[in-house]
């Protein structure tokens, strides 16, 4: 398929909004899944680890305001950089977290672990968000700001490992805890190397909309 193509089907602002309303009930549901875990949280921690707990649909979240920002560019320096700190973030933790969830699946699975249907679910859906945080990537400008969204990242790796509110995992990879720690910083590290090596050095613009084009 010609890269022009791809190019412009990913930048329609149809096909912009369509990924924009996927990922934002994505998020929320995400969020939903999250709930028991928030709960027990926010019981036996510290409040402030809260924000640490749900991975996942915060990398959703940050993906679905990069989309939007990618639809209305925010004008002036500060709204430039608010921009680029969050195509950053969102690219550096929906690949890693994308790739990281299938991960613990597949080795749940392959040290006795039953994948259901709704594991199958996350398979495709945690796919979904890094693939597609790597094609946007392209369209993106953020590389000022990856230095930023990497020390995040790893920062978010500490809290969770350190304070122990990663998130659950399947009972069988409970003797695998440092395994399950040194991939995921490793994937802070790969996914922060994917993001560099996908974007682009000069911004690849969205066309305007045409006049009359209110959507």
């Amino acid at each position: 398929m010609p890269v022009n193509f791809v190019d412009k089907l990913f930048k329609h602002r149809g096909v912009i909004w369509l990924l924009f309303i996927v990922n934002f009930l994505g998020t929320i549901y995400g969020y939903i899944w999250y709930g028991n875990q928030l709960a027990y949280t926010a019981e036996n921690y510290p409040a402030w680890l809260l924000p640490f707990v749900p991975d996942s649909p915060t990398a959703s979240l940050f993906f679905t305001i990069a989309l939007l920002l990618l639809l209305y560019p925010p004008k002036g320096l500060k709204g430039t950089l608010v921009r680029e700190l969050i195509e950053a973030l969102a690219v550096v933790t929906s690949v890693k977290y994308g790739i990281w969830a299938v991960g613990v699946i597949f080795a749940g699975g392959a040290q006795g672990d039953v994948i259901t249907w709704k594991d199958w679910m996350l398979v495709v859906s945690h796919t979904g968000m890094a693939v597609e945080a790597l094609i946007y990537a392209r369209f993106f400008s953020f590389r000022r700001m990856l230095p930023v969204a990497l020390l995040w990242t790893l920062a978010n790796d500490m809290v969770d490992y350190s304070a122990g509110v990663y998130p659950w995992l399947p009972s069988v990879l409970d003797d695998d805890l440092t395994e399950v720690q040194n991939l995921t910083i490793l994937l802070t590290l790969l996914s922060a190397a994917a993001a560099w090596a996908a974007s682009p050095r000069i911004r690849r613009m969205l066309p305007h909309r045409q006049n009359g084009d209110r959507h």
